[in-house]
């Protein structure tokens, strides 16, 4: 092992610049130690400073590129297979769910709940998303959503931007790596108009009438608009008429006049049936036949390239010996249920934020963050950036006690110590597989948008969960839980200073 360790780190001068400290950290121990640890020493060991740097196109030209049409041995297989596994699930999930909805023929509700639309456009709800979305975990009804797939080298996209007048309002863009990319949204101050998005590799100018041009660091993007509504009858009457001017659409359907399309008259379209989970998107047993295409649509950032020359050898030496690729079926298997499932524990999620709740950190923003990348697309894919959403989430109470319905438990907010956000902020309740739970309230989430809530006689506001009633006034307080686990969840979007800095903390949860 010390051997190994002076040998790395005598070539880790000679290299560095052109692979990256991350990339020699995480390969230069991939043979000794675990690899999981491997991918979590090259997020310590990277400098930030250097993987912006440009890299030496000659040099790197220079550097000696793994030999193909050898004999890998297997437990080398395993060790890469198992850190491609890690590192790609977020990637091939997100291809997977645009395959899904490349199938559409035309904009409208996968099975009457969910948003759709073919390759290139977005497809917008009319109301909160209906409790038995299984789309995605960690839904909300405090927005209206939207959702829709690009092939943005292929053909630009037109977003179109109404006036929102005052209501928050955000377009979260993400590439193929789950980060999110531009700023359109109410944070941004973002006026009406045409937002021309485009891939890497598009070369045009800017059309005559295009507001800004935003460039996605992927060809393969989507956009997943969140507009804020109230639980009132009035408020879902007023967000129709800009509502139906989210609209987006390939370039070539650009005329300089805004689209309108009813969304509350949006058909429905047959998809797969839900299984009361949320969609499998990433099938360990067919992962190394998609990863290819994920290497592909997505390119390394500065410091990757050999990480992607290790997964490139490992899928050409596979692919010529099926015994090896039984072994990468095995590993995937087995990588899937002790290193990616455990990621839906919430304690393994971002940071704690005190009291027994854990916050994101570095949401829709990984870089090289490849834990909490992988993390939030197994327990709640498609989280805002800090500044338009942090989120605070947890399983049990203040005491340590798991989250059941066979117990009461209440939250406490200090008269004035409710998140402090711009926008709103929201505390939801999910079941065991982080979806709402069916109830006859019909009631899955409270905060900013409920205009019933009853404050205690100081001015602070408990809310309580589980699966009985508190009864009473305290009934409007309520989250109805499942008799098993559950999960609570609070959202503040565009939060103030004390929820960016970490200040603010999540009241304690105590069970009654």
């Amino acid at each position: 092992m010390k051997l190994l360790v002076d040998l790395v780190t005598s070539r880790r001068e000679a290299l560095k610049g052109s692979l990256g400290a991350a990339t020699l950290a995480a390969f230069g121990k991939s043979a000794t130690v675990p690899v999981a640890a491997a991918v979590g020493s090259a997020v310590l060991a990277s400098d930030p400073a250097q993987a912006q740097a440009g890299a030496d196109p000659t040099r790197q030209s220079k550097i000696t590129q793994p030999a193909t049409g050898i004999v890998m041995q297997p437990d080398y297989a395993r060790a890469i297979a198992q850190t491609a596994y890690i590192w790609g699930w977020p990637l091939v999930n997100m291809m997977n769910r645009r395959n899904l909805f490349a199938q559409a023929p035309h904009p409208g509700r996968l099975n009457g709940v969910v948003p759709v639309a073919p390759t290139g456009q977005v497809g917008m709800l009319s109301d909160y998303v209906d409790p038995a979305e299984t789309f995605v975990t960690c839904p909300n009804q405090d927005v209206v959503y939207g959702l829709g797939f690009f092939s943005l080298d292929e053909q630009p996209v037109v977003a179109q931007v109404p006036d929102f007048g005052k209501r928050f309002w955000v377009y979260a863009m993400y590439d193929g790596r789950t980060d999110q990319f531009g700023q359109l949204g109410r944070p941004y101050n973002t006026r009406p108009g045409f937002y021309l998005l485009v891939g890497p590799n598009w070369k045009g100018r800017k059309p005559a009438g295009i507001t800004e041009v935003i460039r996605s660091s992927t060809s393969i993007a989507n956009a997943i608009p969140r507009i804020f509504q109230d639980d009132t009858p009035e408020d879902r009457k007023a967000i129709q008429a800009p509502l139906n001017q989210v609209v987006f659409y390939p370039l070539k359907e650009f005329t300089g006049k805004m689209k309108t399309v009813e969304w509350s008259k949006a058909p429905t379209i047959p998809g797969p049936q839900s299984t009361g989970e949320e969609t499998k998107w990433v099938e360990p047993e067919k992962f190394f036949d998609e990863f290819a295409g994920a290497l592909d649509i997505v390119p390394p950032q500065e410091g990757e390239q050999a990480l992607y020359a290790q997964f490139r050898l490992l899928l050409d030496a596979a692919s010529k010996d099926p015994e090896l690729k039984k072994v990468l079926i095995e590993t995937a298997v087995d990588t899937d249920h002790k290193v990616i499932k455990p990621f839906f524990q919430w304690k393994y999620n971002g940071l704690p934020a005190g009291n027994g709740w854990n916050r994101s950190t570095n949401n829709a923003q990984w870089g090289i963050d490849y834990y909490n990348r992988s993390g939030t697309a197994k327990s709640n894919m498609f989280d805002n950036r800090p500044t338009e959403t942090q989120y605070f989430y947890t399983d049990f109470d203040g005491a340590g006690g798991e989250l059941t319905g066979s117990g009461n438990f209440e939250l406490t907010f200090a008269a004035g110590e409710e998140p402090p956000v711009n926008g709103f902020w929201s505390l939801t309740l999910y079941n065991d597989k982080h979806l709402f739970h069916p109830n006859d309230l019909k009631r899955y989430s409270l905060g900013t948008k409920n205009k019933n809530l009853r404050r205690n006689t100081d001015g602070s506001l408990t809310l309580y969960a589980g699966a009985k009633s508190p009864g009473g006034e305290k009934e409007a307080n309520w989250l109805p839980a499942p008799d098993g686990a559950f999960s609570l969840y609070i959202r503040a979007y565009w939060g103030k200073k004390a929820i960016l800095d970490g200040s603010w903390k999540p009241p304690v949860i105590r069970k009654l």
